[in-house]
């Protein structure tokens, strides 16, 4: 396509056993599950090859990506630190890094600290947060998270929310709560990954009230349920929604293929698929 590919979720398998990174282990095999149930069509272990960083620049290079993002996490199961994710996005211009931070893990000073070095020293284009991850679990609107909302909306990145199906409890697979934090920091792009599946129509809802709130529903979008987010990107939500392949999970080529095929309109698909990430990852641009 003639459109040029911003992937706002895209991570190497060898970044973590999560990923696919051992072959035969039982994480592995989580990982060939998942491809499966998300709709991947031939080898569910087609993210092999990026078992390597070289294999890994070249699932990008062939699917013709601009630019792929590759995310951080920080939660009591998993950590994958700024200075990994600085590492890997640091060897091609492709890359884009986005860093991690949990306050009940590291606590008020040391947060902000970590924000301010994932920024302005390694050059992290934004922070992602997984209240629903917990011990114990939260919402977005926890006051926990208050304080990393400020210092995002005063450095001028994004801050990312991950939640969905996988979250440990449902109940914190909720959007509504996003509406008070997008309601207090006006000013900050709230991008939430996975798009809530299946409370799609809710995140639908409260994005509509809220322009600075963002959808990427990756490897959901081709789930059922998820036809509602195609039909407000080409009616209220047009510079709201963006495309991602949340790779190793999907294959990044045929997300691109699909994402044509689910009925987007033509005026629509250029900022899905590029102008929207561009906007969201520029830093100090409001929402």
């Amino acid at each position: 396509m003639s459109v040029p590919v911003i992937d706002m979720r895209c991570r190497p398998a060898y970044l973590h056993d999560f990923f696919g990174a051992t072959p035969g282990n039982a994480a592995n095999g989580v990982a060939r599950w998942l491809n499966q149930r998300v709709g991947t069509r031939g080898d569910p272990e087609h993210y092999a090859r990026s078992r390597t960083h070289e294999g890994f620049i070249a699932e990008i290079t062939d699917a013709g990506l601009a630019q792929a993002v590759v995310v951080g996490r920080h939660t009591p199961s998993q950590h994958l630190t700024n200075d990994r994710i600085h590492e890997i996005v640091r060897t091609d211009a492709r890359l884009v890094g986005i860093g991690a931070v949990e306050p009940a893990l590291l606590g008020p000073a040391a947060t902000a600290n970590e924000i301010n070095r994932a920024v302005n020293g390694l050059g992290l284009a934004g922070v992602d947060i997984e209240p629903g991850f917990g011990e114990p679990a939260r919402h977005a609107d926890d006051p926990l998270y208050f304080p990393v909302y400020e210092q995002l909306s005063a450095l001028g990145v994004p801050v990312f929310l991950m939640s969905g199906p996988t979250t440990p409890d449902h109940r914190f697979n909720d959007p509504a709560p996003l509406a008070r934090v997008a309601a207090a920091f006006p000013r900050l792009r709230i991008v939430a990954f996975h798009g809530y599946w299946p409370n799609v129509q809710q995140l639908v809802g409260v994005a509509f009230r809220h322009e600075n709130v963002f959808l990427v529903p990756d490897m959901y979008l081709f789930l059922p349920g998820s036809e509602v987010i195609v039909q407000a990107a080409n009616t209220c939500l047009g510079d709201q929604v963006l495309f991602g392949s949340s790779y190793p999970f999907r294959p990044i080529r045929q997300s691109i293929e699909d994402a044509q095929q689910l009925g987007f309109k033509d005026a629509v698909l250029q900022r899905f698929f590029h102008d929207n990430a561009r906007r969201v990852l520029t830093r100090g641009t409001a929402a």
